[in-house]
């Protein structure tokens, strides 16, 4: 699943980071520390891996 903003981009990279033992887990805020229990190793790197070319830096509301 690719990463709809580049800040949703940036939450993956942070948690995938927090899931390989990079960083620590309690210095996740927000949206990455969510993300981090519910999501995969692999769907968190397809996300953080998104080209950020084009790309809003949020994603719109709905």
């Amino acid at each position: 699943m690719p990463a709809k903003s580049k800040s949703q981009q940036k939450a993956a990279g942070a948690a995938l980071a927090a899931k390989r033992g990079e960083i620590k887990k309690s210095e996740l805020k927000g949206a990455s520390k969510g993300m981090e229990k519910s999501m995969s190793e692999k769907e968190l790197h397809d996300m953080a891996s998104t080209k950020r070319k084009g790309k809003p830096e949020h994603a719109a509301r709905h």
